[in-house]
This record gives C-alpha cells, sequence and structure tokens, in this order.
C-alpha cells in the first residue's frame, strides 16, 4: 500500500497515520493486528502490550472454560476441522493460520471502532477480543444449522460421490464454476454425461456453498480424466461454464512483492469534504448511530454488513423483488432459512428490482440517507445500475463507498467469476491446506468468502476513522483475492509436512487434536493404540503427562450446548453468536 493517498493532486494521510501502535507482536494473531494497523499508516512501537494511542488491545485464546487454545486446537474444539473435513468425511486440519489471521483481523476491527469511537465523543478504553468468538463467526452458519430446532443438519454426507477438484486426462487439476443449472447441463450434456448424474452433480455442486460437501457422482469425474484440459476448457466456455485450474505455490510467487507478500488487502481513497459523523453517546457501541445500506449476496458482502451491524450500526438490506431466495435454504427457523439469519438477523430488509427506474432510485434514495454503502455485485454492476461511488459524490459526499469484489483489478476483463472456490484455486490455497503427499485442493469450508467479508469491514471501519479525521468521503476496495494474500502472507516456499499426530487422531467415539508443540513420543507413549480409548480417557492420559489435546468437535451445531462456547451464542430457534469485541472505557 502506498504511503499517501493522492487526491485531486492533493497528499492525504493514510487512515491512521499519527496513530501509534506500541507493544510486542507475541503471537500469529498480534502480528496481524501489528501489520494490518501499520499498512494504514500507523506508527508501531516496539515493547510491552499491544496499546493503540490510549486504547488497550487484548486476544483472549481461552476458552469459557479457562482452556488455553492455540491455533490447531482452536480449529479443533471450535469446529473449524469438521467443516474443512466434510467433503471428505472425517475431520481435517487447515494447513493454514485461519483463526490466527481471523482474530487479528476481528482485532484490528476492534482497534478501528475504539479510535472511531473516541473521535466521536467517547473516552478511551480498552478492547478485548475472544479468540474463540472470532473463530466461531467463521462457521457461524453451519452453527446456525446444526443448532435448528427442525435440522437434520448432521455434518454427513448423505449421497456417494466426490468433491471437487476436477482432473482431465492430462492431469491438469481444475474447478468449475457456474451460477445456473442450465450451462451445468449444457455443458456434461456435450461431454456425454448421463442426465441423472448431471442432475444428482448439479445438487451437490449448488448445495456446496451452505453445506461444505459436494459429492459428485463420480461417473462425472470419469469423464473429465478421459478429455483433454484443453478440450474441456473449450467445451466449457461453449457452454458458459467457467473453468479454473488450480494453481500451485510456485504460480502464485509471481504475485508476491519480494518480501513474499501481497500488500495491502484494502485500497482506501479519500473524495470530497463533508462533515462530522455523529456524536456517540456515552455507554454505546462504536457503530450507534451510522446508517449502513448493504447490497450483498451469498456470504462475503452480508457478512461484511453483520460485522458493522454486530458493531451498533443500524444495517438495511438490499435484496432483490420477493426476497433473496437463500432465506427457503432448509433447516428453517421460522420462515427463514438458519443460514440465512446466521448473517442476516436484525437487518432491516427493502426489497427492490434493481432492473427498474424505481428500484434503482430507492436504493439511491436510501445511501444518499446512509454513512455506508457496501456491495459485492459483479464487476460492472453498480456503474450499470448508477450506484457506484461517481453517483454519489454530489448527493453524499461524505459517503463511504465499500466495493467487495471477487478479483479487484488483478485479472481483467476475462477473469472467471469471482467466487470463492474459483479464488482459492487461483491463489494457490490448495497447496498450502494439505500436507505434502496429499493432492492440491480447495476446501469447501467457504474460508475466502468469510475472511473476505471481514477485510471489508475492516477496511469500511479503517475509512470510517479517516472520513472522521479528515472531513472527506471515503472509497474502500476489497476482494477475496486480496483476503487470500492476508491468509497466505508471508507466503511459504514449502508445503507443510505432518505426522499423525499433527492431524487429528481418531479414538473409540471420535478424534482428538495435540496443541502445538506437543511431543508425539509422549503421546505414543502414553496413548499406545488411541482407538482403544474415549476421547475423554485420551485427553485426561495426555494431560497427566503434560500434554495438552482437546477433543475434536464434530459438528458446528454442538458448540451450542458446548460449556466451553455456550456463553458466546445467543440462542433464537438456533444459536447465534454473539460479537466477540468486548468494549470498555
Amino acid at each position: 500500500m502506498r504511503s499517501d493517498l493522492v487526491v485531486d493532486g492533493q497528499v492525504d494521510a493514510l487512515p491512521l497515520s499519527g496513530t501509534r501502535v506500541r507493544g510486542d507482536a507475541v503471537t500469529a494473531a498480534d502480528a496481524v493486528v501489528v501489520e494490518h494497523l501499520s499498512l494504514l499508516g500507523a506508527n508501531h512501537l516496539d515493547g510491552g502490550p499491544l496499546r493503540v494511542d490510549a486504547i488497550d488491545v487484548h486476544t483472549d485464546w481461552r476458552d469459557l472454560t479457562g482452556r488455553q487454545l492455540d491455533e490447531v486446537t482452536a480449529q479443533a474444539a471450535l469446529g473449524l476441522m469438521a467443516v474443512h473435513g466434510r467433503a471428505i468425511g472425517t475431520p481435517a486440519r487447515l494447513g493454514v493460520p485461519y483463526v490466527s489471521t481471523v482474530a487479528g483481523v476481528v482485532t484490528a476491527q476492534g482497534a478501528l471502532a475504539a479510535l472511531l469511537a473516541g473521535s466521536r465523543g467517547q473516552r478511551p478504553g480498552s478492547v478485548r477480543v475472544s479468540v474463540a468468538g472470532a473463530a466461531m463467526l467463521t462457521v457461524s452458519q453451519y452453527l446456525a444449522a446444526g443448532s435448528a430446532e427442525d435440522s437434520d443438519d448432521t455434518g454427513e454426507v448423505s449421497e456417494p460421490g466426490v468433491p471437487p477438484p476436477f482432473t482431465a486426462l492430462d492431469g491438469v487439476v481444475f474447478e468449475v464454476e457456474t451460477l445456473d443449472p442450465e450451462p451445468w447441463r449444457r455443458w456434461w450434456t456435450s461431454l456425454g454425461a448421463a442426465p441423472g448424474d448431471v442432475a444428482r452433480g448439479w445438487r451437490a455442486f449448488v448445495l456446496r456453498y451452505a453445506t461444505a460437501a459436494a459429492p459428485i457422482p463420480p461417473a462425472l469425474h470419469e469423464i473429465t480424466r478421459r478429455t483433454p484440459f484443453v478440450d474441456l476448457r473449450r467445451s466449457a466456455q461453449a457452454a458458459g461454464v467457467a473453468v479454473q485450474e488450480v494453481r500451485g505455490l510456485t504460480a502464485r510467487r509471481e504475485d508476491v512483492d519480494a518480501d513474499g507478500r501481497f500488500g495491502a488487502p484494502w485500497q482506501i481513497s479519500a473524495g470530497l469534504p463533508a462533515g462530522d459523523l455523529p456524536t456517540l453517546p456515552a455507554g454505546r457501541l462504536p457503530l450507534h448511530g451510522l446508517r449502513v445500506v448493504e447490497a450483498g449476496r451469498r456470504i462475503q458482502g452480508p457478512l461484511a454488513g453483520h460485522v458493522l451491524r454486530l458493531l451498533g450500526a443500524e444495517v438495511t438490506r438490499v435484496e432483490p423483488a420477493g426476497g433473496d431466495p437463500l432465506r427457503g435454504m432448509p433447516p428453517m427457523v421460522g420462515d427463514c432459512s438458519a443460514r440465512f439469519l446466521a448473517l442476516n438477523r436484525a437487518k432491516r430488509i427493502v426489497e427492490v428490482d434493481l432492473r427498474s427506474a424505481s428500484g434503482r432510485s430507492t436504493v439511491r434514495d436510501l445511501v444518499d440517507g446512509a454513512h455506508v454503502f457496501l456491495h459485492n455485485w459483479a464487476p460492472g454492476k453498480a456503474a450499470e445500475f448508477g450506484l457506484d461511488s461517481a453517483d454519489f459524490t454530489a448527493s453524499n459526499p461524505g459517503l463511504v463507498y465499500a466495493y467487495a469484489s471477487g478479483w479487484g483489478d488483478a485479472r481483467g476483463a476475462d477473469a472467471p467469476p469471482g467466487t470463492d472456490f474459483v479464488a482459492q484455486a487461483y491463489s494457490g490455497l490448495g497447496e498450502q491446506l494439505r500436507p505434502a503427499g496429499e493432492p492440491h485442493a480447495g476446501s469447501l469450508m467457504t474460508l475466502l468468502d468469510v475472511l473476505g467479508g471481514l477485510v471489508c469491514a475492516e477496511g469500511v471501519l479503517a475509512a470510517l476513522v479517516a472520513r472522521q479525521r479528515d472531513r472527506r468521503g471515503q472509497r474502500v476496495d476489497t476482494s477475496l483475492l486480496s483476503a487470500a494474500g492476508v491468509l497466505q502472507a508471508p507466503l511459504p516456499t514449502v508445503r507443510p509436512t505432518w505426522s499423525r499426530w499433527d492431524m487429528p487422531v481418531p479414538v473409540t467415539d471420535g478424534h482428538i487434536m495435540l496443541a502445538a508443540g506437543g511431543d508425539p513420543l509422549v503421546a505414543e507413549a502414553t496413548l499406545g493404540d488411541p482407538v482403544t480409548l474415549t476421547t475423554d480417557q485420551a485427553v485426561s492420559r495426555l494431560a497427566a503427562v503434560g500434554v495438552s489435546s482437546v477433543r475434536v468437535c464434530p459438528d458446528p451445531g454442538e458448540l451450542a450446548d458446548d460449556p466451553a462456547t455456550t456463553g458466546l451464542v445467543e440462542f433464537d430457534g438456533c444459536a447465534f453468536v454473539r460479537p466477540p469485541w468486548r468494549f470498555t472505557s
């Protein structure tokens, strides 16, 4: 990111220019906080606990029972391994520091929100972030679905099949993407697939964003394995299906700088002069009194709006006429999907037809009265609708306008759809997620949609800080690809290598996971053959010899009744994750 921003020929400071961050980055999450606040212009000084100006900032790695977690035990105990492993039928470790990265971004959000509150008249105090609460945000839709009162979502794959990616005759591994069943049908039919396999494959394929599983009929995989990649790509293009080769770390290194990093995950630029934000009453959440309009689909945009709502903003969600179709996805809570409510609960809903002049006018009126507008529409749609940032400079010059895209400006006009699994494939993330010796493959957990939404909200908060300081409107651009860069930085030179004790270990009633640094020789000598022991027996025996371990949560829905996490959720027909920040003055 540049050290300054040029607006109308004037050099403007970065959002946190003049802010001091003091303290040592003790954990990987702390390192993300320091790096992100520094990229936003803060001056970092080493020494002592983290402090942003006069605000104490702390990430708490304990769960509600006081148990100390780390990256791998948090992944295990909080449902991430269960979701990542659904597609293969067994819990699986993520080979990237996903919990640490998410916790760092969420903590940076808290620090930015506290800075904004201070600039709006609230006394500075402290921000404390529950790492467990932050991690649970990443599985919130699975938690909601698994805990719904009429749920049959057990996390088990009900039909036999093989998840993507696909492999061509010449060994090329690739992902495909289409949001419409007709291109899917045309493509597979042109390849000679049986209609029943095409239909079953579509259902598994289209539900993979919600279920984290995609049991594609093996016959479809067999078709791609006997077809050269060039022919598969040509036929897919003719049918309207996007194809993305799964890249590895070698290709991904072309995108980094000399330090193996990807630059800032946001582009923030200042606009026209504007007035003050409203004063914040004492005792209110940092975004109280701010109005957000969110036009988001799936996860990335809605999660960004959800985070701003959790921080106190009033969020109005723009949905198509008749409502978002994802509202009807089972399991239901009343008349709405539990998964949908996990990210959209308590938002005000306005239904519009953006194809009509009256619908676009309704959105314009909403945004003219808002402090923030964010969307994740397809490239070019905002300009087509007359709802791009430049369209509001006269009517709402103080607006913070945020666009959460798939690719940013990285891939040009011919890029495939910027969706989670395509972005994972392009970013080379599949090589990092799994250990050496396993095929490259992304996760069917929506890693980048979630992180992309969190990064977007982080950028909005930074822009609000800058808007209040400089009294100018702001534009924020983020993408799934830039979120991947946050997760991958610094880019490793080799894939992880794990022993059996570095992965979930089977026992009679599930799996356990050793904490990082646990001595595998001691574990081996203590447990012998773990499959003869229960979870409680294995964890207790390891604790007696000083080796920390946890039970691997088999499904996030169970977190609603787990003493270690029940205080981090609230129940209203299903379990919803509470805000992970605690602000004190």
